[in-house]
């Protein structure tokens, strides 16, 4: 795989940390992730991650985890700003400064945080959500005429955190190549959410956009336009329109009219095709679709436009979209698929509820003698409390 060979040492964090060292492990990199000892561990994006369990506030664990991250080839610090330096984890200890060379000079030292770190919120805790408000973004996104709504913690943490900072730390990688010289990849998620988001951003810039201008849900993609929208059917189930285009439009619009029982209308009035740009007529064609879907069952609005160009198609719920998937796994299977053309054999990470567990220690023991330590000196640092090791998967020392 394209990152095979490659050592990244993952400080543990939260969602967007782990997400980036997934990214790296699912493509051949030898992750580690570093835990705290005697500390419980919630993530389960861990496929194909080894866990040391070492306290860095501990001189013996400090010399470990030094010597360890002078032998990586990437650090991920998922920490606010300052946290590695006054642990005396920063990245002048291994990229060197003016007047030190450095102790891994090809390092690179991935720092991923929530706000920019010149900005006025540098020192403040936050969440997805937080990031996304400071972002813009959240200003744009549906909801009521009141206030925006937000989505589950897709945005910020894991598209404008974690896959950012994967991002970075490929381009570090290539920078490398031609350089010889390690990066400092700085990620912050409320400039990775704005970057992430410069089609939406960029068209507020175009004046009387339907797509963009306009207020909270009458736009043209946040729920204002009836040919982009969700809609309820008979039975509860949803389908999902995103007919934009004249030809599709046209499309969907032929096929619902001729699944719809003949006598159906608003009054009298049926919709034609010069109704998709009236923004006048939106809200007579949104009722008229609303109606309409609630006369049969998803299903059967399935079967009516499948193998069509209306873009209107069922929305499935996570069991149904885990059996659709070429996997047939509830679990997400890497992507993009990269596929040698010679020996056409894909990656195949393990899939499967024992990869959702990382027991924090659970390689300590391994990783310390793999870095040279002696029985003696790792029954050292356990009575100094600098190491932890996992009892369910190495023996107690």
């Amino acid at each position: 795989m394209a990152l095979s060979g490659l050592k990244v040492v993952e400080f543990a964090g939260l969602a967007p940390g782990p997400f980036a060292g997934l990214i790296l492990a699912d493509n051949g990199a030898s992750v580690i992730r570093i835990d705290r000892p005697s500390a419980p561990s919630s993530d389960i994006l861990c496929r194909g991650k080894k866990s040391a369990a070492i306290n860095p506030k501990i001189s013996s664990g400090k010399a470990a985890l030094i010597r360890l991250v002078a032998s990586a080839d990437i650090l991920i610090d998922p920490f606010r700003p300052g946290v590695m330096e006054r642990l005396g984890l920063g990245p002048e200890v291994f990229l060197g400064n003016g007047n030190s060379p450095g102790l891994n000079q090809k390092l690179i030292y991935a720092r991923m945080i929530g706000f920019p770190r010149t900005g006025p919120h540098k020192d403040m805790a936050g969440h997805d959500i937080n990031y996304l408000a400071l972002s813009g973004v959240l200003s744009m996104l549906p909801g009521s005429a009141e206030k925006p709504s937000f989505p589950i913690n897709l945005l910020a943490d894991f598209a404008g955190g974690g896959l950012t900072c994967a991002l970075g730390i490929l381009l570090a990688l290539i920078e490398r190549g031609k350089s010889g010289r390690g990066q400092v990849v700085d990620t912050d998620m409320v400039s990775g959410t704005r970057y992430l988001s410069s089609f939406p951003l960029l068209g507020q810039l175009v004046p009387s956009s339907a797509m963009f201008g306009g207020a909270r849900g009458s736009r043209l993609l946040d729920g204002g336009s009836p040919f982009y929208n969700v809609y309820v059917c008979k039975d509860g189930g949803w389908m999902s329109v995103g007919c934009l285009e004249p030809a599709f439009f046209k499309a969907f619009l032929e096929g619902f009219l001729k699944a719809v029982p003949p006598e159906f209308s608003l009054d009298g009035w049926k919709p034609t095709l010069d109704v998709q740009f009236d923004q006048d007529e939106w809200p007579k064609l949104k009722e008229y679709l609303t109606k309409a879907f609630l006369t049969e069952g998803r299903d059967y609005w399935a079967k009516v436009f499948h193998e069509t160009d209306a873009c209107a198609l069922p929305v499935l719920t996570t069991d149904e979209a885990a059996a659709l998937d070429a996997s047939s796994s509830h679990f997400p299977v890497p992507h993009p698929q990269i596929v040698n053309q010679e020996t056409k054999i894909p990656r195949k990470p393990k899939l499967g509820p024992e990869s959702l567990a990382l027991q924090p220690g659970q390689h300590t023991r391994e990783i310390l003698v793999e870095l040279g330590l002696n029985d003696a000196q790792i029954e050292g640092m356990v009575r100094d409390g600098a190491i932890g090791i996992s009892k369910t998967r190495e023996s107690k020392l």
